[in-house]
């Protein structure tokens, strides 16, 4: 793969200073931050690999180093061996520049609030969503005084070309009404609806669409932002990225996907499913094409089983139709719009959600905590639906993150054990997305977990 050996950039609209102590955190050589600092660049860098493997990606780029300079009027950052497609003609391209000192925004940020001035709360529940809240409003993505208009877009990146131009058709209807894209900033159902709300909003002359990505550490190393991201978002990890989707969301849609699909579903349905948010507004969509309405018949079926049909209420599946997939988002935003308006609620960030802690803490995805889930039907649903949430993240974990991919190779696969039907349905759920090729880019995939009765 080719590369570019030198290369000097500067902040291109933003984050012209750091203090002296800030760069000395991130470039202290034994210091986490800068080999997070590091890895998350090189997968800013990599912008439109499909690449999905985080070892390989680190191997190819060994010799690749990143350093903070510090000058009187500014910073700049200099590049080693970085993929020569971030350049174009000796200078790197602008959408990739600007993702790059989001990175570094983000890792700063989080790093000093949280390890060096103590100043995130990451033990109470109302702590968290006030740090979610702080990185957002960092990055610019938390807008006050902007009506409703932000569809949360999921799906795998693990996606045949059928359903990859699905995604588009449903993105462009959306940026026809004016509604905001963001997704986890992938590629496959994450890139698709953004290129077809590009297309739907420059036909309609709009020229400040959104489209925002969402992401942490783990992810971004192996899913690299894709071109058309010009809003992007580094969360500290899997949990706090889900709250952020949830309250920016205005409406969510679901395309198909894996394991990382099917856990952000877990998450979504399980939170709906509390008590506490009984009167909470949010339109969602399940849609895929003829040719893969199957897939939400498996997940459906896993969901009435798991959590009891009472949790199909909060979404409605919609195949082959992106012009009424995108009429049902838009009257669902709307909707939301009213209530908020009515109740003075905050249209950029749903503070009313309520997040238990179970959906908040960090899981590690350790062959221990894996083993110890309670995937028993013996209690409330959104609490079951709480530890499946946990279940898929060790699975994503296993399949695609650096930190899961090495325990897997030292310690054999994850094991799940659990309710016998449960874990049988699960069984199916996980052979349906194998079949489908839905867990892997390239290659066979050899499972990263093992199922027990």
């Amino acid at each position: 793969m080719k590369k570019v050996a030198h290369a000097f950039i500067r902040p291109a609209s933003s984050l012209n200073f750091l203090s002296h102590r800030e760069i000395e955190g991130v470039m202290n050589s034994e210091n986490y931050t800068y080999d997070l600092f590091r890895e998350c660049a090189l997968a800013v860098l990599n912008t439109g690999s499909e690449e999905d493997d985080a070892e390989i990606i680190a191997n190819t780029f060994k010799d690749f180093d990143i350093q903070i300079i510090s000058q009187s009027r500014g910073i700049k950052l200099e590049i080693i061996n970085a993929p020569a497609s971030a350049f174009v003609d000796g200078k790197m391209i602008r959408g990739i520049q600007e993702h790059l000192f989001a990175v570094l925004r983000d890792i700063v940020f989080t790093h000093h609030k949280m390890s060096i001035n103590g100043r995130f709360d990451f033990e109470s529940t109302d702590g968290i969503t006030d740090a979610v809240f702080r990185v957002l409003r960092n990055a610019g993505i938390v807008q006050a005084d902007i009506k409703p208009h932000v569809v949360v877009c999921w799906g795998g990146h693990s996606i045949p070309r059928h359903e990859y131009d699905y995604t588009k058709q449903v993105g462009y209807e959306l940026g026809l009404r004016n509604l905001a894209i963001a997704t986890g900033c992938g590629i496959g159902a994450m890139k698709g609806p953004m290129k077809g709300a590009v297309v739907g909003h420059g036909k309609q002359q709009i020229r400040n669409g959104r489209y925002i990505g969402i992401t942490e550490p783990g992810i971004i190393a192996s899913e690299s932002p894709n071109p058309t991201v010009n809003e992007l978002v580094i969360l500290p990890d899997i949990e706090k990225r889900l709250e952020a989707f949830v309250r920016l969301a205005h409406g969510i849609i679901v395309f198909p996907g894996g394991a990382g699909t099917a856990e952000e579903v877990l998450y979504l349905i399980g939170l709906l499913m509390h008590p506490d948010n009984k009167n909470i507004k949010m339109p969602i969509v399940f849609s895929a094409s003829k040719k893969s309405e199957d897939y939400f018949k498996s997940l459906d079926d896993f969901i009435r089983f798991s959590l009891g049909d009472k949790a199909t209420q909060y979404y409605e599946i919609i195949i082959d139709d992106p012009q009424h997939v995108a009429q049902t988002l838009k009257k669902g935003v709307d909707k939301v719009h009213r209530h908020r308006r009515k109740h003075s609620e905050s249209y950029a960030y749903n503070w009313r959600l309520k997040i238990p802690s179970a959906f908040q803490q960090p899981f590690e995805p350790t062959h221990e905590n894996m083993l110890g889930l309670n995937l028993y039907r013996n209690q409330e649903s959104h609490e079951l639906a709480a530890e499946l949430r946990r279940a898929f993240s060790g699975i994503v974990a296993g399949n695609v993150k650096a930190d899961g991919i090495k325990r897997i190779k030292q310690q054999g696969p994850y094991q799940l054990k659990g309710d016998a039907e449960l874990i049988k349905a699960l069984e199916n759920l996980l052979l349906s997305f194998v079949k489908q090729r839905r867990m892997k880019l390239k290659g066979e995939y050899k499972p990263c977990y093992e199922l027990l009765m």
